[in-house]
């Protein structure tokens, strides 16, 4: 800590200069109309790069006052609206003046007119939940938008902390960087999910994808396999990240943040236009990011790196190419997996005497995750109503490197009567995932007998393969946790000296892992899965105000695995309606949504005969939904309030015994249903001139209604707490003395979690918990500071899905961004 403070005094130090370098200000103003010379009013007009901004007034008129002299990009944009820039040069003493006009009808007048305000934490408008251009309020589908603004303003370093934002959302578990599944877990809906989507598309990682290139982030509400397919997203939803896109004119920032257990991060946002002609234009964002753990060991460090490109041939055609290069290393972060085999000896943390600040890992034993992710995409204007979208994604994840995971097993151990008993377990990791998809989408507006349609009809090809060739998992020494060291030390390890005592047997270097694993043998393992899907979705006016949504997708799935393969055809609908009773202030929506999940084959075991072989039906979900949403005072309030009932059926489950005659056999079993329905409350306002709030709350309620009979009647423990609650509050002066600074003030709430909970073993139940956070930051010019302390109240808690991890007390992180 004493490190990074002398990082940060000394960048200060360097940037005194410019902050004491004063000049004579100038000023800017104008009118932005419509054609014909009808007033724009209420639309945002911002300087690039820098706080400056205005509101036009009931005229039209705007002005920007007490501007530095120098060389600006003046920008008016907004959702769905192409933003209008244009240069303009600001001298000493001068007023410059710039007008506008904006669009060419009534009609586009009133969109840009909603969407132009001040409301930074809402985005009304989504080309991606729907594959189409359609507004929130038109929409019967429920998505939050968590908005790079609060990204910023909440100094978030990892994506973890950015999903705290949406309500109905929670992590499950821990990034483990293992090859196939290493990305973190969220419960969703009552349902596990894991960030596969970038701009609509598959994007596979085995890490935690870096938060420098998000613009922002779509959490998408329940089964939505018809546009989306089933390989990569959940019962519960999908978690998709929009990226940054080029524009026309230089600008970015150069940033810094440094904090608490050696936080070190830069990140840097260029845009650059190619030539004179705005048709070309490159966008670079970057970061790297170094981060010790609270805990005695663990670390991770990594580089990503972003370019973009967008070209606009002429006014038909357009090219947008997306990049990411992520190189990431790190230790496992803490999980301690409870005991699954018999019942448990402890049922919570008070009873568990976990120290959260011990590790029980080594800095050498670190995971390394290079991810690839290249997006391709060529849009023609075929004609007024419709658009051609051709889009070629790549991405690729690999694992290289150590895995270790905690598992109690104190039943192993008889003598060990008082704590518990955990070994560790490790594997080198040696796995690499790629993958291809490309589509095809025909995107239309057009209308048949007076009724206006809206319609995406679109191909899919999806293609992933897996190559792995990890170790098996050997066993690396005994973990104990409890108040009997002695016992443990003699009944366990065979010591009886106690100056030898220790609560901890394993080797956490990598000559002595090796060593261990020398013998461990490597079964090979490739599997090749292919997806063909079509798919079509219209949403019709039936009136103005009245809209419905009818949606279908067909898949033909093939499994081509090193021991078996499977070819199986699914069927997904899926239908909507909205009456919006104030148009485009409030709308009441109804859903039914379909999702499905290809089984691959597998085999029931026997100790005494060989396997049998055995294929299973799509699992298959569907949703009833129906709620509300609204957008009033210009877009200043705008919130969604919904309830939700999931029916998941054919679920495979498998079930592990012994019979009388000790045989060991493991069958599988296609009878599991699951139902899970709740509410959900998402608000986002600007109530007065520089106050932002986002608010949520979930209340979910799962239950597994069939199958195992150890998880019959259960909440299932992918479900999560059972209520969430998020909230942030901020506000930014807008004048006088303390123009440009500003307070935030918000956090998390969670109920009681059920991690483990089972008619056999018992339940494991992890506190409920609050955890509070406040930012203080000022804008003056080019330079932004950032203050944030995350945890204030020091609270304890926990995370897990059938596990326990530990998560950060008290942090303090400090932000300076230079915009240009």
């Amino acid at each position: 800590m004493y490190t990074n403070t002398k990082k940060f005094l000394f960048i200060l130090l360097m940037l005194a200069p410019v902050f004491l370098f004063a000049q004579e200000r100038g000023s800017i103003n104008g009118t932005i109309t419509l054609s014909g010379g009808t007033p724009a009013e209420n639309i945002s007009v911002a300087l690039k790069g820098t706080a400056y901004s205005a509101v036009s007034n009931a005229n039209g008129e705007y002005e920007i006052t007490n501007v530095k002299p120098g060389n600006y990009t003046i920008r008016i944009s907004s959702v769905g609206i192409t933003p209008a820039e244009d240069n303009i040069t600001v001298f000493a003493g001068q007023a410059a003046t710039k007008n506008f006009m904006l669009a060419e009808s009534q009609e586009e007048l009133d969109e840009v007119i909603l969407e132009a305000n001040t409301n930074k934490f809402n985005r009304t408008t989504s080309e991606i939940v729907s594959k189409m251009p359609l507004k929130d309020l038109e929409n019967p589908q429920v998505y939050n938008t968590i908005t790079a603004e609060v990204l910023k303003e909440q100094v978030i370093t990892n994506f973890d902390d950015a999903l705290k934002n949406a309500p109905g959302i929670d992590k499950l578990w821990e990034s483990t960087g293992r090859g196939t599944d290493g990305a973190g877990y969220y419960s969703l809906r009552g349902f596990p999910v894991q960030p596969t989507m970038v701009n609509g598309l598959p994007s596979i990682t085995n890490g935690s994808p870096d938060v420098a290139n998000i613009e922002r982030i779509e959490v998408i509400k329940g089964p939505s396999g018809t546009l989306f397919g089933s390989s990569l997203i959940s019962y519960g939803g999908l978690i998709n990240v929009t990226t940054k896109k080029p524009y026309y004119t230089f600008g970015g920032n150069l940033s810094y943040t440094g904090g608490t257990y050696g936080l070190n991060r830069y990140t840097l946002d260029v845009n650059t236009p190619l030539g004179t002609e705005k048709k070309a234009a490159l966008r670079l964002n970057a970061a790297y990011h170094t981060e010790n753990s609270f805990q005695d060991a663990s670390f991770k460090k990594s580089l990503f790196v972003a370019p973009s490109l967008s070209y606009e041939v002429n006014d038909r055609l357009s090219f947008f190419v997306n990049t990411e290069f992520f190189n990431g290393r790190s230790t496992n972060q803490t999980m301690l997996f409870v005991d699954r085999g018999t019942e448990l000896r402890v049922t919570n943390i008070d009873e568990l005497g976990y120290d959260r600040n011990r590790s029980y890992t080594g800095n050498d034993l670190y995971i390394e995750t290079p991810t690839f992710n290249m997006q391709g995409q060529m849009n023609y204007k075929i004609s007024k109503q419709w658009t051609s979208q051709t889009v070629v994604s790549r991405t690729s994840a690999k694992s290289d490197g150590y895995y270790s995971y905690l598992y109690e097993g104190t039943r192993f151990y008889p003598t060990v009567t008082e704590g518990i008993v955990l070994g560790r377990y490790m594997s080198k990791q040696n796995s690499e995932t790629y993958g291809t998809d490309i589509q095809q989408n025909f995107i239309g507006d057009f209308t048949v007998a007076g009724i206006r349609n809206r319609m995406v009809v679109g191909l899919d090809y999806f293609n992933r393969n897996v190559v792995n060739n990890s170790s098996a998992y050997v066993g690396n020494g005994a973990i104990y946790i409890g108040n009997n060291l002695q016992q443990f030390n003699e009944g366990v390890l065979g010591i009886t000296d106690p100056s030898l005592f220790t609560d901890d047997s394993g080797i956490l270097n990598q000559p002595g892992v090796d060593a261990l694993l020398a013998d461990s043998p490597i079964n090979p393992l490739k599997t090749k899965e292919e997806i063909f899907s079509a798919y079509a979705s219209d949403v019709i006016n039936v009136t103005p105000s009245l809209s419905a949504m009818l949606s279908l997708r067909v898949d033909r799935f093939s499994n081509k695995g090193s021991n078996n393969s499977f070819n199986q055809t699914a069927f997904s609908p899926k239908f909507g309606l909205v009456w919006q009773p104030v148009l485009d202030k409030v709308s009441l929506f109804a859903n039914y949504m379909d999702g499905f999940s290809n089984v691959a084959p597998s085999s029931d075991t026997f100790s005494n005969m060989a396997p049998v072989a055995r294929t299973f039906e799509p699992e298959h979900a569907t949703q009833f939904e129906g709620g509300v949403k609204l957008n009033l005072l210009n877009n200043k309030v705008s919130a969604t309030f919904s309830y939700y009932d999931i029916n998941v059926d054919n679920m495979v489950y498998s079930v592990t015994s012994t019979s009388d005659e000790g045989v060991l056999s493991t069958i599988n079993y296609q009878n599991g249903e699951q139902r899970s329905k709740g509410f959900e409350a998402f608000i986002t306002a600007n109530p007065v001139e520089g106050l932002n709030i986002i608010a949520g709350y979930s209340y979910n309620d799962s239950e597994l209604t069939e199958g195992d009979a150890d998880f019959k009647g259960r909440r299932p423990e992918s479900a999560g707490p059972q209520n969430l609650a998020n909230l942030w509050a901020s506000y930014r002066f807008t004048g006088g003395v303390l123009n440009g600074f500003g307070l935030g003030f918000g956090g998390n709430y969670a109920s009681e979690n059920k991690i483990f909970n089972r008619n056999l073993g018992g339940t494991f139940t992890l506190p409920e918990y609050t955890v509070l956070n406040a930012s203080a930051f000022y804008t003056m010019d080019v330079f932004t500071l950032t203050l944030k302390l995350d945890n204030l109240a020091d609270e304890e808690y926990y995370k897990g899905w059938s596990t326990i991890s530990p998560q950060r007390p008290r942090t303090f992180s400090a932000n300076i961004t230079y915009n240009f």
